[in-house]
């Protein structure tokens, strides 16, 4: 069986394609895969760093306003398709899935044109543009928020979960807070704002060192690289906090998540998507930056559930991140209740149920 997977832009379009491929690898090693991206798109570098077998082609997204620029990505566009029908005219795949990313709208197309059975993947619970596009020519639309579902059209919808739920889910703890000088017996809040970090987030925890220093609880505060040492000086004027850990960034971020007690971040999906695998409470502070304000509403999808608290960036202060991760650490009643309720929107075993679907699409292809 051959499977093209394609997908870009973000960790959040690329990390559930790779849990998808490593999933699927340990259940059949039979299975080959060809990755199509982009040359200068994070998934060049990710997947670069896998034995997974990679094609490029040059295609960028469209302007929300009006734009000559546009004109250009049209042409970029039908460039990309003619150049994806003779990466899969070569590659003969069995089934494309396109995770995500402008990168997967030539791709997923030119597969659909070429008869060959599509699946998308939306992560989100507001869908982009390019998979609302795709999703009229594709066969499945796999999603992972219930409320995504009105956005396409309902005989080809299927709730499968991100596959990254499965990866993380699967992950033991094993002593990682002692590797940040941190106790393996109190309970830990992990504060991250993304790979690059978040300045407002930042800036709220600074201001909360020297109230958190007198706290029964402790912190693995992640700060993003490019803020690690502004970060650092600024700790160090305040004093040692031996129940604050501060790093750039965490590369064992399964480890780590199995470990900890609550979540400070970003609502992301594939963020939550961890979050809610493992049962983890967590305080979101969604991204005001991103398309249709798609993060306050994955946010709202666990507020509502009673699994989260939301603090808007607008409204985030040292004082009520204080009192967020007061209520939670310092109340053990409702951090299990709120665990409770994260697990029970979590699919663990999302990467298998989106592989039997792509089976699915490839077992009723042959039978025609």
């Amino acid at each position: 069986m051959k499977i093209v997977v394609s997908g870009g832009g973000t960790g959040g379009h690329i990390y559930p394609a790779l849990a998808l491929i490593n999933t699927i690898k340990k259940q059949d090693i039979n299975v080959e895969f060809l990755y199509i991206g982009t040359e200068k798109g994070l998934e060049a570098n990710i997947i670069g760093r896998e034995d997974i077998a990679f094609k490029a082609i040059n295609i960028t997204g469209f302007k929300r306003a009006l734009s000559f620029e546009n004109i250009k990505t049209i042409f970029r566009f039908l460039k990309g398709v003619h150049d994806s029908k003779k990466i899969l005219k070569n590659f003969k795949p069995d089934v494309v899935i396109g995770t995500g990313g402008y990168v997967c709208g030539p791709v997923v197309y030119a597969a659909a044109k070429r008869k060959i059975p599509t699946v998308i993947h939306e992560q989100n619970s507001v869908p982009g543009l390019t998979n609302r596009f795709l999703s009229r020519y594709v066969n499945r639309v796999a999603i992972c928020f219930e409320e995504v579902r009105p956005f396409f059209p309902a005989d080809k919808v299927k709730l499968t979960g991100n596959p990254r739920a499965q990866e993380v889910r699967d992950t033991k703890s094993n002593g990682i807070l002692q590797s940040f000088g941190l106790k393996e017996d109190v309970n830990t809040a992990l504060i991250v704002g993304g790979s690059r970090g978040a300045r407002p987030i930042n800036d709220a925890v600074i201001k909360s060192l020297s109230q958190l220093s007198g706290k029964p609880y402790q912190i693995i505060y992640v700060t993003g690289e490019v803020h690690f040492e502004e970060v650092s000086k600024e700790a160090s004027l305040l004093g040692t906090n031996e129940n604050v850990a501060i790093v750039p960034f965490i590369h064992n971020m399964e480890e780590v998540l199995a470990s900890i007690d609550v979540v400070v971040g970003r609502a992301g999906a594939t963020s939550l998507a961890e979050i809610t695998a493992l049962g983890i409470p967590s305080i979101l502070v969604p991204s005001p930056y991103v398309t249709d304000n798609h993060q306050v509403k994955n946010a709202s999808a666990l507020v509502n559930n009673g699994a989260a608290i939301m603090l808007e960036e607008s409204e985030l202060s040292s004082t009520k991140l204080v009192e967020a991760l007061d209520s939670i650490l310092l109340d053990n009643n409702r951090r299990i209740a709120m665990g409770e309720a994260s697990k029970k929107l979590g699919i663990p075993d999302a990467a298998d149920k989106l592989f039997k679907l792509l089976l699915e699409l490839v077992e009723n292809e042959q039978k025609k």
